[in-house]
This record gives structure tokens, sequence and C-alpha cells, in this order.
């Protein structure tokens, strides 16, 4: 099985409650099986990993490129300004793809600018907690 690391950032953990009527009603921990069952059925070994600290992320960040580890990422709020995040993100060594639950274009347009997109192999975005399960798709196509 392949090594894949899920890195999701800043309040993903509060899921379920946190604005429903944008993240929608399931959990962080239904998210968490949804990929790790998905996951398994594509021949990944998913190692599923939240943080509200950007330096924590920085240093996963650091392990899967060390390592050849592909990477799903959802930086949350990191996305539109962590440019050390960014840095250590364009250090990948195997391919990274960024996801987020709502579609950052159709929000405030604070939210319309990711730094890391212009280092990662694709973004996924505005389709749920489904949004993970496309990026594990394309991953997969991408570690062949």
């Amino acid at each position: 099985m392949t090594k894949v690391l899920i890195l999701n950032g800043p309040n993903l953990q509060r899921l379920g409650t946190r604005e429903p009527e944008i993240y929608g009603t399931d959990t962080f921990a239904d998210l968490e099986k949804s990929c790790q069952e998905f996951g398994k059925s594509l021949g990944f070994d998913i190692d599923f990993r939240q943080t509200d600290d950007e330096a924590t992320m920085i240093k996963w960040l650091h392990e899967a490129a060390d390592n050849k580890i592909p990477v799903v990422i959802n930086p949350a709020a990191f996305t539109h300004y962590s440019y050390a995040l960014r840095d250590a993100a364009a250090m990948h060594t195997a391919p990274l793809i960024e996801v987020h639950i709502s579609n950052p274009m159709s929000r405030e347009d604070f939210r319309h600018f990711s730094v890391l997109a212009g280092v990662a192999n694709g973004a996924i975005a505005g389709f749920g907690i489904n949004s993970y399960q496309l990026a594990l798709s394309a991953l997969k196509e991408l570690v062949k």
C-alpha cells in the first residue's frame, strides 16, 4: 500500500458545527472515516492529520518531502496567506493536491487567492467532503 498524508489545517476539527451552511453537517470523524475507507479501496494507507498550528503543518510537509509521500492538503485559512506553507509545499517530491470543502471562489474576496496553488499538482474544491475522494482519485492517477 502507498502511504498518503491527508493534512488538514485550522478549524477543520470543528466540521459539523462550524458554519454547516457552508461546510455541511458531516463531522471531522465522518471525514476521516470516509477518507480511510475510500483510500483503502484505492490501495492507500492514509495517515490523516489536523492542526491549528502553522509550524506543525510545515513540519509535516517537510516529512512528506523527505520521504516522498504523496499529500492531499486542505490548508484551510493558511491557503490565503501562508508563504511559509507554500515554500514547504514547493519542496514536495511526490504529488501534492490542494483540496477544499467549499468553493473559495464563490466566497469572500480574500478567499479567492491560494498561495499553494502554484506549487500543487492540482486543486479540487466545492464538492463538500467528497472533494477529498476526488483528490484521492486524482492522486491514484498521479502515483501510477
